[in-house]
Parts: C-alpha cells; structure tokens; sequence
C-alpha cells in the first residue's frame, strides 16, 4: 500500500476548493491507502499519469473530478512513499507540474522544489545587467563557502547576479526553500557559519555524514517542517477534516527563520499586515524556545480573552508534546496582572471599566471646576500620567506631553493635576484600580520576583506603556527575553510607546513580513484604501511604518460591497449571504458576522438562528472546532480570522462614532487620532476574511469607506 505525504503547498490550495473538489481528494486519497502500488497506477478512476515535458519525470497528476486534478511525485527508488503536491483546475495543475523540480538539499539533506523553468528564464537576462552593476550581494562569499551551507549550482549561478535585497526577494518564490533562507541570512549580514548554526545544523540529519540517503522517503522524512506524513485512513480522515485548523499553524519559508532562529541578543521583533503570519511566527517561537531549553518557562500573551483561547488552541496543536504546553502560561496582560496582584496581597484586584472611569472625571471636573471634559481628563490621565508613570506633581510639571495636541501651561498643570489627586482619592474610597494602575502594581512585585525565562507577545500594538512596563519586569533582561509581533497599522486603541525607553532594545533584531498568506489580492487592496493617508508611527515609537511592498500572491472574488434601503432588508441580505456561503460547503466556524455595536449583532444573531443558522458569541471564548457562525464587534475581531467574513451596519453614525472623537478644537492631534483609530477598527474587521467579503450598510455610508470623505 502507499504511504502518503502532504506538501505545504497542497495546505495552501485545499481550503479554497468547493465541496466536490474536497470530496474528490478524500476518494483519491483513501484509493492511495486501499490500493497495491502496481493497482494504482492501473486504477481507472485514479489516472495516475506522468507529465508530459515535466522537468521532474516523477511527478504525475491524477483526476480528482472531471475539471480538477491533483499533483503528485511517485517514487521512483522502490519505496511507497507518495506526496501530494497541490490540486487545481486542470490545465493549472499540468502548467505548475510541468515547471518544478524536487531535489535533496546538499546540506539539510531535505525535499526542496524550485521552479526550475522560470530560473533558467530569468537568470540570463540578470547576468547582463550584473556585469555592469557597481557590486554584487553575496560577492564577498565564495563558492565554496555557499556549497557548504547547501547552494547548488543552479541557484548559485542565481546567486551571483543579485545586486539587492529587492531583487533576492523577487526570486524567493523560484528557489528551493532551505537555500533562499541561507541567501537571505547573509543578505542580512550574518556570518557564514553563523548561517551553517541557524539552518544547517539545526536541520540537519544527525546520521546525514555516515548515511548519504538521498532517496524520496528520506527527503520527505528530513523536512517534517513543510511536509505532513499520513499513517492510515483515520489519520487521514482526521486531517481532511481540519484543514482550515491546519492552515492556521502553518508556516511559510518567509516566517520560518524569523520564528526558528536560534537566539537573538536580546528582545526581537516583528512586524507586518495583517495575514502576513505574525501570529503563526510567535507560535512557532514559543515552540523553538521550548525545544531548546526543556525547562524553560514561557509566558505568550495577547490582548483579548478570545484571542488567548485561540492562541492556546493552535498552540496545542502545534506542539508534539502536550506536556511542553504545562510551561506556557497562555493569557492576556491584564489577566496576568490581577494574577499576580491578586497572588501577592492574597484579594482579588477591583478594576473600574471604562464608562465608570469617564464618569469619575466628570464627577471630578464638576466639583473642582475644572475647564476640561471627562474625554480630555481620561486621554490626558492614560497617555500622560500612566503612559509615563508619573507619580508627583513636580514630575507632571516637567514632563513632556507627547502625543497631546492641546498645550497647557504650568499653571494648568497644576489645576490638573489636582484632578489627578481628587481622581485617586476617589478610587482609593471605592477600593477600586484601573487596569492601568493594576499593571504597575504587577509591575513592581515580578520585578522582584521574575516567573519566566522568555516572552512572547502577540497583536503588540495595542499595550499601553504600562502593560509594557510589566512585561520588561516579567523576564530576566537578556538573549531572547521578548519576542514582539504587532502592526500598527491595526492599532485600534491608540496606544503610543518607545520601547526603548521602556528598557525593550530591538534595534538589529527587527523584522519585515510583507506577504499576505491570508487574504486575497482584492481584499487586500479594497481594505488598505480603508485606512486613507494618515501617517502611521512604527511599533517601537521611534519612526514611521507603511504598507509599501505588502501584498497578496492570492486572488480571488471583490469584495460585496453594497447599501440597503432600511436595517431589516439589511439583515435580510446578510442571511442570504450566509445561507450562500454555507451551500458552497464553508462550515459554520469558518464565517464570521461583524458589527461595531451589539444592537445590529443581536438583530443578526436572532434572523440567522430563526433561519435555523447555529451562532456563537466570539466573547464566549469558544473553541476553533465549535459550530456556529462566530459573532463579533469589531473590537472582538482582533487577531481572528475566517474563511468568509460579513461586516454589516457600516454608517457614517456608526464609524465614526462621534462619541469616541475628540473634538478638533479641543485637541487637533488627537482628534486625528482618534479618526485615525477608528478607520483602523473598520480596517481590521474586513482583512479578517481570507476569501470573500461583504460589506453593508442602510442608510448613509461611513466616510471611511472608499469613495468617501472624512
């Protein structure tokens, strides 16, 4: 009988096939697992045929339907060892069949592919304009060195011509995977052997020295980490069933040596649009780190309870040992402050929400009189006095208010600060904290007494100086302390920070993702003009970011973009849609229906399930296989994705939302801010569908969206 073997590059294609494709390549594939070797290549229904003008003679293609066909490579050295490639229409398949070429990797002695074709197009038109260019990329190693870490001639030959890092990742999607990785670490600067450390030898066979098995099950068996074996029809039909669950802990070549690399010097960083895979990268870390150090303690936080679940879902997954998930404590900032607080003084931390905050201030500003709004008191307390952990009046006089558009001068100062004396008297007799305050408390204990070797934070944009500050206290200072993933681009709560002034130092340590694995090409480009031309300050707080050179190799439907007489037809729209959605075989979990407030989610939430449409609360934390449409402000949509997503009610009332803008002539910067930080939310919300979106409204639309005026 076969043994079965899948590519990443089948991962990347099976979630977008309708119903009847999948159900085509369950029966292939079970043929694999029924048939003698000689029957299969006999078997009618299969087709197992060989390519005509392949540049690899064991790759063969078989009929999934009658329109669709399926990849693979046979062995050829007398073992059952079949992997499974890629399915796509026909004549696609044939065209990506024809081109690649598989090869053992001389040095991590892994299955690597390459398109061959298109390199030995590209590579003589290269030559010529190298023989011209000032200098070379790589012409400071020599041939030798680059054989060593695994360059074969063919793409040595590549090698030779680049003139930049620009045009090496032009050829990333051409060159065999474990070769571009080593090309992209000397781009970088790193030293050969320091390559032959973070790739080689970490990939490299133990017994690769005394057995040179350079046989297709061999490969396949050296490069678990871009290809899934199968043992048996139930493991088979297991992993069927989960493909979007297995695309969410997948890892592209791009990620790989940001998320496995060794060690870095001190904290690391990385950024990106969304579905670039900063989440999948900091999974992948938390994995590499314990690997590395069996007793290494890890704390992997994120911003929302939702996100924590679904970080801790994957995360088992993804690991091989369920005991390795004991020393992960997986949880929000927050959570990890009222733990320690309340471990420390043995009660539980009070916090005050954000309404009742807004409502001490006005309570406070009436009875001082002071010449000020709840709004401008509450932005003015979080991004001043706790942002810069500001303890004293004479501290508050010198401290630059950065980020505050409004000037105040020092006899202002003084007025407001006596707000800031009557807001903690207040506080202090309710027996009640803000979040903020409940984080430097925390802050302050762990700096005494440190609970983890390394952490690892996700969807980072949002922290707050504070939450920062407990963070820097909660690891040791040193090699791999924080590992940080975030766009600001996504920034939805207007949080502003200089890590390095909070003892977080990623200068050499910082990188890019500019591949969108998630969403489609028309998402993408209909959602970035979402965002206007707002300047974006970078993650660290010490210069600017841009989405130049972030896109999508996926292509896909326009997003549904469309404007209803009245909410109730809007919502009658919205359960076609999803009944459409549902015919074309996308489960329940994998659709999501969006809106910036809970009125128009409830409205949704009874017509679908009167519709006999299952839905579930995306606040009631529930797990990645659970049925049900998932249910979300856009607030909640953070860090989440889905196969189709419905953002619905979007209105000039509702985004912006007036009450959330501070006024212009109150503070401009600010006022921009805020603007700016709602077009974020609608922004986030439509980049989390992977393959189709839709979008509505009744009556007048939001001036975010495109066409529109803000």
């Amino acid at each position: 009988m076969a043994q079965l073997a899948f590519a990443s590059s089948f991962w990347e294609t099976y979630d977008r096939l309708e119903k009847p494709v999948k159900a085509g390549v369950r029966k292939a594939m079970a043929k694999f697992q029924q048939l003698p070797i000689a029957e299969l290549y006999a078997d009618k229904g299969l087709h197992l045929e060989s390519v005509e003008n392949a540049r690899d003679p064991r790759v063969r293609t078989i009929r999934i339907t009658q329109s669709y066909r399926g990849v693979v490579l046979a062995p050829d050295d007398g073992s059952d060892m079949f992997l499974l490639l890629a399915v796509d229409s026909h004549d696609e398949a044939y065209n990506w069949a024809a081109k690649r070429l598989f090869t053992v990797n001389t040095a991590t002695r892994g299955l690597e592919v390459r398109n061959v074709v298109a390199l030995e197009e590209l590579t003589p038109s290269l030559e010529t304009a190298a023989a011209e260019a000032p200098e070379l990329l790589f012409e400071k190693h020599s041939d030798t060195v680059l054989r060593q870490l695994g360059i074969d001639d063919q793409v040595l030959r590549a090698a030779r011509v680049i003139t930049s890092t620009t045009q090496l990742e032009a050829f990333g999607g051409l060159l065999p995977e474990d070769q571009f990785e080593v090309l992209q670490y000397l781009a970088e600067g790193f030293k050969p052997d320091d390559v032959y450390r973070e790739i080689v030898a970490e990939r490299r066979p133990a017994d690769a020295d005394s057995n040179v098995d350079d046989s297709l099950s061999m490969a396949i068996t050296n490069t678990r980490g871009r290809i899934t074996l199968v043992n048996g029809p139930e493991e088979l039909e297991e992993i069927l069933n989960q493909p979007f669950a297995v695309w969410r802990v997948f890892l592209h070549r791009s990620q790989r040596r940001v998320a496995y690399r060794n060690s870095y010097n001190g904290s690391a960083q990385v950024t990106g649009g969304p579905g670039t895979g900063k989440t999948v990268v900091a999974l992948h870390r938390v994995k590499h780190l314990l690997s590395r150090d069996p007793k290494a303690r890890i704390l992997l936080t994120t911003f929302t309870n939702a996100l924590a679940t679904s970080l801790r879902d994957n995360l088992r997954r993804l690991l091989e040992d369920d005991t390795q998930l004991e020393r992960v404590e997986i949880t929000t900032v927050d959570s990890l402050a009222h733990r320690v607080v309340r471990e420390h003084t043995g009660s539980a931390p009070s916090p005050i929400g954000d309404a009742d905050e807004r409502h001490l201030w006005r309570r406070v500003s009436r009875k001082l009189g002071l010449p000020w709004s709840e709004q401008f008191l509450t932005q003015e307390y979080r991004h001043v006095v706790l942002a810069q952990n500001i303890r004293t009046e004479e501290e508050y006089l010198a401290v630059k208010r950065r980020g505050r558009g409004s000037q105040l001068r020092t006899a202002q100062r003084k007025q407001l600060w006596r707000g800031v004396e009557a807001f903690h008297s207040e506080l202090d007799a309710q027996g009640k904290r803000t979040h903020m305050q409940i984080c430097a408390h925390a802050a302050t204990v762990l700096g005494a007494e440190q609970q983890f070797d390394h952490v690892v934070v996700d969807e980072a944009q949002d922290l707050h100086p504070a939450q920062w500050r407990l963070l820097r206290a909660a690891v040791p200072m040193g090699a791999d302390d924080l590992f940080i993933t975030g766009d600001p681009h996504q920034r939805i709560y207007d949080n502003r920070v200089s890590l390095r002034s909070l003892g977080i130092n990623v200068t050499g340590h910082s990188s890019r993702l500019r591949l969108n694995y998630r969403s489609t090409a028309e998402i993408l480009s209909w959602s970035a003009k979402l965002l206007g031309n707002e300047p974006v300050d970078d993650l660290g707080g010490d210069g600017s970011d841009s989405l130049i050179g972030y896109r999508s190799l996926l292509s896909g439907r326009r997003p549904l973009v469309t404007t209803h007489s009245s909410e109730s037809e809007e919502v009658a729209a919205l359960i076609k849609q999803v009944r459409s959605w549902l015919d074309q075989g996308v489960l329940t979990n994998e659709i999501a229906v969006c809106a910036r407030f809970n009125v128009l989610l409830d409205k949704a939430a009874e017509h679908l399930q009167a519709d006999g449409v299952p839905v579930v609360r995306v606040k009631n934390r529930p797990a990645t296989e659970d049925e049900g449409v998932r249910l979300a402000t856009m607030h909640a949509m953070k860090g989440l994705e889905f196969r189709c997503v419905a953002v619905i009610g979007v209105t000039a009332k509702a985004l912006p939302f007036e009450r959330d803008i501070t006024p212009h002539e109150i503070d401009a910067q600010q006022h921009r801010n805020d603007l700016f930080k709602q077009r974020c939310l609608l922004f986030v919300a439509c980049t989390r569908a992977r393959e189709e979106l839709a979008v509505s409204w009744s009556g007048t639309p939001s001036p975010f969206l495109p066409g529109g005026t803000a």
